[in-house]
């Protein structure tokens, strides 16, 4: 990938190590994890290890806590590449990279003392944030957002917090949780929310059921369940009732992340269909040949250069908010790349005909991972309301 963006010789060699990493560990596995009837099996602790081994789970960690401490532009160049290999990979790595750098700026120095070593020194340490519910999820992006139903009554030194979460990515395997639960019924998830750590195998604190799903198979979405769980107070993180303020202060490059993970499927398709056009002969000569899908292609390849560039603005402005941080920048960069990846993914299926129809090519399971973000990390009609919503609150 080259990229007006990379400036410096440690963002190539972290590229690089991420290519290696994609080339001789994920690609040669990605196929038949993503086959495996169970969702369970299809998630991969091997991988996640083979990742700490060459630094990459721990990548967005300071320097101070076994980390590298990089940036957000520079860790969504790293989310692409992986995504590139296989989009479940991304994602597994993409929460933990993104929940690691809000836990350093949102948890107060005894959290930190508490958590981050923990999760350096874990291996199979990957994070998790339980906000979606069964009965919602968009809402906090709508004019009208509802409370959340998962809810917590104020007991003596903490809080008894009761219910459920669903589409948790890493939800049965985080280590350490960050959830949103109701501390104010009488206010909406917006202003009577509060953000809870909560950590593996706390008592009252269960898995549910893993999802099924088309796409994304190698990373595990799964339910979280909450009976009578007592959260002490030491395990809030900022202040009661302003959760939501933690993730739109200490999160902003979250929704870039996801771009970058469905960009990683596009930059994949693409390559199929331009290596297919190169060697399918139809009409006496190649597909590459044909007018209209030479210009196919480098239609394509504008929809990706352009999301990127919309990605890379985004994290790069995330994180010097001062010089021109808006709000669009933290919903539509995903949506771009989404729908881009969305179009490109049905055109790389249609230059295959029906070649892409079957397994064995690759593009059927990149399809499938193609569709998840339609929805994922923010269903793309409500990202667009909630730029709106930033653009004509005044």
């Amino acid at each position: 990938m080259n990229d007006m963006f990379v400036l410096n010789a440690d963002q190539q060699a972290i590229l690089d190590t991420v290519r290696r990493f994609v080339d001789e560990e994920v690609r040669p596995r990605s196929a038949m994890l993503d086959s495996r009837q169970n969702p369970e099996d299809c998630f991969s602790w091997e991988l996640v290890e083979k990742a700490h081994e060459l630094g990459i789970r721990t990548m967005t960690l300071a320097e101070k806590w076994g980390g590298l401490g990089l940036d957000s532009l520079t860790t969504a160049m790293v989310v692409e590449e992986l995504a590139i290999g296989d989009m479940g990979v991304a994602v597994v790595m993409a929460q933990t990279f993104k929940i690691a750098q809000l836990m350093q700026q949102a948890f107060n120095e005894e959290q930190q003392m508490r958590v981050l070593p923990a999760i350096a020194r874990n291996p199979r340490s990957v994070l998790a944030i339980g906000m979606s519910e069964p009965g919602n999820g968009s809402d906090k992006h709508t004019n009208q957002p509802v409370p959340f139903q998962t809810g917590a009554e104020r007991t003596r030194g903490g809080w008894i917090v009761n219910g459920i979460k669903h589409f948790i990515s890493n939800g049965n395997r985080a280590s350490h949780y960050l959830v949103m639960v109701q501390t104010d019924r009488q206010k909406t998830m917006a202003n009577g929310s509060t953000c809870f750590l909560l950590e593996r195998g706390h008592p009252g604190f269960t898995i549910g059921r893993i999802h099924e799903k088309m796409g994304e198979r190698l990373a595990n979405n799964a339910e979280l369940i909450f009976q009578d769980c007592v959260m002490p107070d030491e395990n809030v993180v900022g202040e009661v009732n302003k959760g939501s303020e933690i993730f739109a202060r200490f999160s902003p490059q979250s929704n870039a992340y996801a771009g970058a993970t469905v960009l990683g499927v596009a930059v994949a398709l693409h390559r199929k269909a331009v290596e297919w056009a190169k060697l399918r002969v139809q009409g006496g000569k190649r597909l590459v040949e044909h007018d209209g899908i030479r210009a196919q292609l480098a239609e394509m390849r504008m929809l990706i250069d352009a999301s990127r560039s919309y990605i890379h603005r985004a994290c790069w402005f995330a994180d010097r908010p001062q010089l021109g941080w808006d709000k669009t920048l933290g919903a539509l960069p995903k949506a771009m790349a989404a729908q881009s990846a969305w179009k490109i993914a049905t055109w790389c299926l249609e230059i295959h005909g029906g070649h892409g129809y079957m397994k064995e090519t690759g593009v059927e399971k990149l399809v499938r991972d193609a569709a998840a973000f339609l929805h994922s990390d923010g269903v793309n009609r409500t990202l667009f309301l909630k730029a709106a919503n930033s653009m004509f609150r005044d």
